[in-house]
């Protein structure tokens, strides 16, 4: 697909602004996905822009996550269970994108973040230490739960995964903010490529283009997972009560516009 040299322009410096919002605290999806339905034309495929999107930001997940993964060193037997169920629950959710009307979908996520923004704004301390809840298969299956949802959420619709990812973690199983975010990135990181694969057999991505905005994705998430880790639990819980902001703003503007 042809594309003039500013839409291009402007869809490779929205990934790298994706790349790092998303590094920091999830959500990067609210920058590239509203991106890319604006540059590419009305003729394209709705499953074509998600599948392009998904492909663009791997890249940057995938540099954060290690990143993450040296530095914060996360457990990774929490990680297990919450990346196999993530997996799984992204390819099912991929494969519903087919079928289900997703203007249901969203006054549903709308006020989920409203009750997420408000419940982490009202609690200041909320993620600023890691102090572990539950043991056991209790814990475990709460991950396994948590990664089974929001997976599937991100098959299916997407934006914000990487905050619901934080959330749950920071509220249900008491990680702070930095420890979650680390999760939450690794996490992200399958439903992505699990999503992916879906997409692709089905011969819906743009490569071309998916890979120019991948590349952007990845500097934006390398330079957002480091100025995380540098800047603490309180930096990310501002950023992160920052994207729930604005993902409300954007869920209700698309909610009153599905109404009109």
């Amino acid at each position: 697909m042809d594309l003039p040299v500013l839409t291009l322009a402007l869809l490779v410096l929205a990934a790298f602004a994706a790349g790092w919002v998303d590094a920091v605290v999830g959500g990067g999806g609210l920058v590239q996905l509203p991106a890319l339905l604006i540059g590419l034309p009305s003729t394209a495929e709705p499953a074509a822009v998600l599948g392009t999107n998904k492909v663009s930001s791997i890249f940057g997940t995938a540099t954060s996550s290690v990143t993450y993964a040296r530095r914060i060193r996360p457990d990774w037997r929490t990680l297990l269970p919450l990346v196999v169920a993530s997996g799984a629950g992204s390819v099912g959710g991929a494969q519903l994108a087919k079928f289900l009307p997703k203007e249901y979908f969203t006054p549903i996520v709308l006020v989920a973040l409203v009750v997420v923004g408000l419940y982490t704004w009202r609690r200041p301390q909320l993620g600023m230490v890691s102090e572990r809840k539950h043991e056991g298969g209790a814990h475990y299956g709460r991950t396994a739960l948590i990664g089974l949802a929001v997976g599937a959420y991100d098959g299916f619709l997407g934006p914000g995964t990487g905050s619901f990812f934080v959330i749950l973690l920071v509220g249900v199983l008491g990680y702070g903010f930095l420890e979650a975010s680390a999760k939450a990135k690794i996490a992200n990181l399958v439903t992505n490529l699990s999503a992916l694969a879906v997409f692709a057999a089905h011969g819906s991505v743009l490569w071309a283009l998916g890979l120019s905005m991948g590349a952007a994705n990845l500097v934006g998430g390398f330079i957002g997972a480091r100025t995380a880790i540098e800047q603490g639990n309180g930096f990310v819980r501002k950023v992160f009560l920052v994207v729930i902001a604005a993902l409300v703003v954007k869920l209700a503007y698309d909610t009153v516009r599905q109404l009109t």
